[in-house]
């Protein structure tokens, strides 16, 4: 199925959840936040949180500094 990951068209597996993404994406959980379809996913639902064909989700990536 098809889903836009920051605004970019990206094919996944069916049924895939926001916690297989990002794992697939090779990003570390403590230092994003999602936002699927407009709305903040919170972190414990992410697992549960199956994506759609269509999805629209926003990766956004905590950078530190000082």
């Amino acid at each position: 199925m098809q889903i836009i990951l920051n605004g970019e068209s990206r094919d996944v597996t069916d049924g895939l959840t926001v916690r297989a993404l990002l794992e697939s994406l090779g990003l570390e959980p403590e230092r994003v936040a999602i936002e699927l379809d407009g709305s903040i996913v919170r972190k414990p639902e992410w697992s549960s949180t199956a994506l759609r064909p269509g999805a629209r989700i926003e990766v956004v990536h905590f950078v530190g500094g000082g």
